[in-house]
């Protein structure tokens, strides 16, 4: 398996949120990795609240945890 995170540590915050995105993400293919099942599940997920609302509570958590790798940027 290829390394693809090398490091949780980011120069910035917004490089870290979009750390968060990249984990999110990546957690998903890891999950489904099969791409027509994945197009077809986001033409659900795509219009409904609760599950934009929980993709972005899963970012939020990743932010959380890359924040605490770089001692929130101080």
């Amino acid at each position: 398996m290829d390394t693809w995170l090398p490091t949780l540590i980011t120069d910035t915050p917004q490089e870290g949120f979009e750390l968060a995105i990249t984990l999110a993400r990546k957690g998903v293919g890891y999950v489904q990795s099969d791409p027509e099942v994945k197009q077809k599940l986001r033409e659900v997920y795509e219009n409904n609240a609760d599950s934009l609302t929980f993709a972005s509570q899963v970012i939020a958590v990743n932010f959380q945890t890359v924040a605490a790798a770089n001692n929130y940027w101080r």
